[in-house]
């Protein structure tokens, strides 16, 4: 059955409570992660919420962090996230460049020793809001091979680049590097399905649909799927992630990415402090007036949109678009949650002495 936003968003600020989180972060953390389920990607939403619990009963999540900048010049800057909520470092982040970006023309930053930040199409949108080009990414635990490779070494490192319009909305285009996400498996999974050829292999390298295959040694597969197909691109992008992520600011990077799930141990060998984010914005008037972008904006959308398609009944989408009309639908009717979802929530209810979902 669907659940209105206001339900889940009080479900999870109170499950974020519980945890410890003060309100202010718990109510950013459940605004965070509940966007993705409104924008209909559900693999990073509040089916995550359980994890991000498992993660602070190991001792991998601080609900208090003492956020800070350990490094910075007037329009760059490097963060520290304490082990926080990456819901919660990855928006203070944004907004350290966002302020800069008033100031300068734009704002870079990266951060360290920080935590699964929910969809990168949070944190670029923020700076959308300013008339600015929003920027983030962010690495992740290793689950993804390299071309040619059967090693798991990098992770699905997410990026997003978000362009503000006129009378049209933004253009968000928000991606893995890989050509899946990891959610999109464990979505298969709780369904009973198989996944598309060419987004994930065995330990042999051999390409199969069964999407536990990561847990018997499998791994995903870079955007593009195989070298014939032009996965050393995926590669290139998602090792693009990874360096402006983790390299620059001193986060661990590669095979040293710590896992999102609890039941794994990091390395023992870290390279860095916790998971790496990048982030930026860029203010529009830094280049021409707002209003003339706005308007070439639309016109770009409005072509692409009209342009000639192979099936006439098939339109040119727009990046952006889909999760626009979920979240519109979404709002409208309500956010739906497969059964297993449900359970998983009401395990953790019962747990904190909550309200359960009905």
């Amino acid at each position: 059955m669907p659940y209105t936003l206001q339900q889940l968003t009080e479900f999870t600020r109170d499950i974020f409570k519980a945890i410890g989180c003060n309100q202010k972060d718990a109510a950013l953390a459940a605004d965070v992660l509940l966007r993705s389920d409104l924008r209909g990607i559900d693999s990073h939403g509040i089916a995550r919420l359980s994890g991000y619990v498992r993660l602070w009963e190991k001792g991998r999540i601080n609900v208090m962090p003492n956020i800070k900048i350990v490094h910075e010049t007037p329009t760059t800057a490097t963060v520290d996230g304490d082990a926080g909520l990456g819901l919660v470092v990855a928006p203070f982040a944004m907004q350290v460049a966002i302020d800069k970006a008033e100031k300068y023309g734009s704002g870079w930053v990266s951060v360290r020793n920080s935590n699964h930040f929910g969809i990168a199409g949070y944190h670029a949108l923020m700076a959308v809001e300013k008339d600015m080009i929003g920027f983030a990414m962010t690495n992740a635990s290793p689950l993804v091979a390299p071309t040619y490779s059967s090693e798991r070494l990098l992770g699905t490192n997410p990026m997003c680049y978000a362009f503000p319009a006129g009378d049209y909305p933004p253009v968000v285009v928000d991606m893995a590097t890989s050509a899946a996400a990891n959610g999109k498996l464990e979505i298969a999974q709780r369904l009973g399905k198989q996944v598309p050829e060419g987004w994930i292999q065995d330990k042999t390298g051999a390409i199969t649909t069964d999407p536990h295959a990561l847990k018997s040694g499998g791994s995903l597969l870079p955007l593009g799927s195989d070298a014939e197909h032009g996965s050393h691109k995926g590669f290139a992008l998602s090792a693009t992630v990874d360096i402006l992520s983790a390299v620059l600011s001193g986060a661990n990077y590669g095979p040293w990415v710590p896992p999102f799930v609890a039941f794994l141990e990091p390395p023992s060998d870290p390279v860095g402090l916790g998971i790496g984010h990048f982030v930026g914005a860029m203010r529009v008037d830094g280049f021409r007036p707002v209003n003339e972008f706005k308007a070439d904006m639309d016109n770009w959308i409005k072509r692409f949109k009209t342009s000639q398609t192979i099936n006439p009944l098939q339109k040119v989408i727009i990046p952006g678009e889909p999760e626009l009309a979920a979240e519109i639908d979404r709002t409208k009717n309500g956010i739906p949650l497969v059964d297993a979802v449900v359970k998983d929530l009401n395990d953790l209810a019962l747990k904190f002495k909550i309200n359960p979902l009905r």
